[in-house]
C-alpha cells in the first residue's frame, strides 16, 4: 500500500491524448471517487515545466499523483514535484510508447538506434513512478521484462466498462442474427479479416454490421465488395453518439472484438470486449494470455478464434448462429457472469483500496 493520509488524488497530466473523456479514465476517476477520494485535475501549460507551475499551485491534502493513461510526457515533471513534496506517483500508461512504434507500428526496429534511444527513454521514465498500473496481466510482464519495472510494483487494473452505461437491456429479437464490429479500424483490431471472412462463410444468414471511422474501413469496405456472400447482409455504419453505444450493442447478438496478428495484439483486452461483455453479449474475438486463465477455460460468454485467420472467423459465427446454438448465443447470463466476475468495476475498487488505503469521508 502507498502510505499517506490525504484524502486526495491528484491528475496529473495535459489534455490531449482523449484527457478525462476517455473511457478508461473516466472509470478510474468514478471509483477512486466511490471509495472515498476526491479527484483534482491539475493540467500543466507545458509537460517539461511541470513542476514549476505546480510549485505555485496550492495543493492540499494530496494522497497520491496519478498520471493517466498515454501521458509518458507528464511523468518527469511530476516525478520532481513529487520528490521535493513526498507524494508518491502513480502511472497508468495502458500502453508503451516503444511497443506502440516499434512492434505495432514497425515505425523502426528496435536495433535501430531510434528504438534503443526510445526504449531507454521509456525505460527511464517508468523507473521515476513509485507504482505502475497494467491492465493485463500480459502488460504487467512486459513493464517488467521489456521495461524493466519491478513487478511488486505492478497492479493490474482491467479497462473494464462505464457501468452506468454499458448493461443488458432486452430489446426486440431480430429476424436474423447480426454480427456487430464496432472500433476505430487500426491494424490491431484487424477488421480486414473480418471482411475476408466473407470468402470463407457458408453457414446460416446474417447480418455484419461495422460501426465506426479508421485508416482500415476503407480497405474493409473494397475486400466485402470483392467477396459479397449471399449469406451475409453488409453494412457500414458511421460513429454514434457515445451514449448512444450501449443500445445499439444490446441490439446485436454477437459482438466481434480483435483480430490482429501480432505480440501487442496478444497482450490488450480491448474496450470492445468489456463493453460487450457488460452488455450481456456473447463477444467472438482472437485467443491471446492477455485475459484470465479461468476465462479462457470456460469460454463463458467469449468465443476464440486464432488471430489473423478469416477461415476461423468465418467458422466460429457459422457455429454460434447455428440452429443448435443461436439461444445460447443470444443468451446475456454467461456474458454478464464472466463481467462481472473479472472486470468489474468493483474488481478496480478492490484494486484502489489495497493500493491506497481507505479514505472514506466523514459524514
Amino acid at each position: 500500500m502507498l502510505q499517506g493520509e490525504g484524502k486526495t488524488i491528484l491528475w496529473w497530466g495535459r489534455l490531449g491524448n482523449y484527457g478525462p473523456d476517455y473511457p478508461r479514465n473516466r472509470t478510474v476517476i468514478a471509483c477512486l471517487e466511490s471509495i472515498g477520494f476526491e479527484v483534482v485535475a491539475f493540467q500543466p501549460k507545458m509537460s517539461a515545466l511541470s513542476d514549476m507551475q505546480a510549485r505555485f499551485t496550492d495543493f492540499k491534502d494530496i494522497r497520491a499523483v496519478w498520471i493517466p493513461c498515454f501521458r509518458q510526457r507528464d511523468v518527469a515533471g511530476a516525478a520532481r514535484w513529487c520528490r521535493r513534496n513526498n507524494v508518491p506517483l502513480v502511472f497508468d500508461p495502458l500502453i508503451s510508447a516503444y511497443d506502440k512504434r516499434v512492434n505495432e507500428r514497425q515505425k523502426y526496429s528496435a536495433e535501430s538506434w531510434r528504438g534503443r534511444r526510445l526504449l531507454a527513454w521509456e525505460q527511464n521514465l517508468f523507473a521515476m513512478a513509485d507504482h505502475v498500473i497494467a491492465d493485463t496481466q500480459c502488460h504487467k510482464a512486459y513493464f517488467s521484462e521489456c521495461l524493466r519495472y519491478p513487478l511488486k510494483q505492478i497492479s493490474v487494473i482491467p479497462v473494464s466498462a462505464e457501468e452506468g452505461l454499458f448493461f443488458p437491456q432486452e430489446l426486440p429479437v431480430n429476424p436474423i442474427p447480426e454480427a456487430l464490429f464496432f472500433g476505430t479500424f487500426i491494424g490491431l483490431q484487424g477488421a480486414q479479416f473480418i471482411a475476408q471472412s466473407l470468402r470463407h462463410y457458408t453457414g446460416p444468414a446474417f447480418q455484419l454490421t461495422f460501426l465506426g471511422q479508421g485508416p482500415d474501413r476503407a480497405m474493409c469496405e473494397e475486400i466485402c465488395l470483392q467477396h459479397k456472400n449471399d449469406r451475409v447482409a453488409v453494412a457500414f455504419e458511421d460513429w454514434i453518439p457515445f451514449q448512444d453505444l450501449p443500445k445499439r450493442i444490446c441490439q446485436a447478438d454477437l459482438c466481434l472484438g480483435v483480430f490482429g496478428a501480432g505480440e501487442k495484439s496478444a497482450r490488450v483486452i480491448p474496450n470492445k470486449v468489456y463493453q460487450g461483455l457488460a452488455c450481456g453479449k456473447t463477444v467472438l474475438t482472437m485467443s491471446g494470455e492477455a485475459y484470465p486463465l479461468e476465462v479462457f477455460e470456460s469460454s463463458a460468454g467469449i468465443a476464440w478464434v486464432e488471430p489473423g485467420s478469416p477461415e476461423a472467423i468465418a467458422l466460429a459465427i457459422s457455429d454460434l448462429f447455428s440452429p443448435e446454438k443461436l439461444a445460447e448465443t443470444r443468451s446475456q447470463i454467461l456474458p454478464y457472469q464472466t463481467y462481472t466476475q473479472y472486470f468489474s468495476n468493483e474488481s478496480i475498487r478492490q484494486t484502489l483500496s489495497a493500493l491506497f488505503g481507505s479514505a472514506a469521508k466523514e459524514t
